[in-house]
């Protein structure tokens, strides 16, 4: 069993025997034909994956890793807000006609700040630091922008990334405010575990561990069944990952096909999952 199968069914077998649920609640989320959309949650679980061990992605269900990395390149990469430069229909329920998002992830992460070395936007400035002051306990980003949350069609859920580099391991926290187990766990744990290979290979380190911090983890209700299902299924070893080295154009020359896992052997798929907004 890989460890993200591991972490990914104690947190969901923590939140179905534990969880307090949120029936009792006005909540703010709703399914398709409008019925409150409750959960089953658990505050402030915290996860670690070791980068040198192994690829933390489930084996128990298929993951769409390419789609992931897109979806992350969209976002720091590209520095996007508008659905059309991302290659997936994730975020279509969130966009307005004109496909932007509002000033969300990629807007924030494209802002540029003045720094004593000049003008950098988050991204940069992380880049620049791992390159210049890789020991430095200052590297973070933050897409939480209380300016800007009121022009954003979606607060962020995963909104804060801190680097740290011991010895030649480049080591991050993620923190998340708010986490839907079945639909976006792993696909968030694979997407900035990428992000963290790409940040090492081109700043010549190794990766480390991603530490993932939710504060509020949950299974909606119509999710349960579904939930239920997937943790008594059989797993799989990790699949071993190649990253190609992206060349002089650094982190900004990475794409999905960088990514390669051999031996990704998993269950079968879950069929679409309902959303809610």
């Amino acid at each position: 069993m890989g460890k993200a199968d591991a972490i990914f069914i104690d947190n969901c077998r923590e939140i179905l025997e534990h969880g307090i649920s949120t029936e009792k609640e006005k909540v703010r989320p709703v399914w398709a034909d409008g019925v409150p959309a409750h959960t089953l949650k658990r505050f402030g679980l915290v996860n670690r994956y070791d980068l040198g061990e192994e690829f933390p992605i489930l084996t128990i269900r298929p993951i769409n890793y390419k789609a992931a990395i897109d979806e992350v390149l969209w976002i720091w990469q590209k520095k996007s807000n508008n659905i059309h430069d991302l290659n997936s229909h994730i975020w279509d329920s969130w966009a307005d006609p004109d496909g932007s998002i509002g000033k969300a992830y990629g807007y924030q992460m494209g802002k540029k700040f003045r720094f004593k070395e000049g003008m950098f936007d988050q991204v940069d400035r992380v880049l620049f630091d791992l390159k210049n002051n890789p020991y430095s306990r200052r590297i973070l980003t933050n897409m939480y922008n209380f300016e800007d949350l009121h022009e954003m069609n979606l607060y962020p859920c995963a909104y804060s990334m801190t680097f740290n580099v011991t010895g030649d391991r480049l080591n991050a926290i993620l923190n998340q405010r708010s986490q839907d187990m079945l639909a976006a766990n792993n696909w968030n744990v694979v997407q900035y575990a990428a992000l963290v290979h790409m940040f090492a290979k081109v700043s010549g380190l190794q990766p480390g561990e991603l530490v993932h911090v939710i504060a509020d983890a949950h299974i909606y209700d119509r999710h349960i069944p579904i939930v239920r299902d997937l943790i008594g299924r059989e797993s799989y070893p990790a699949p071993a990952l190649t990253v190609q080295d992206p060349g002089e154009a650094g982190f900004y020359g990475f794409t999905a096909d960088h990514f390669e896992l051999t031996d990704y052997r998993h269950g079968s798929g879950i069929g679409r999952i309902p959303v809610a907004v």
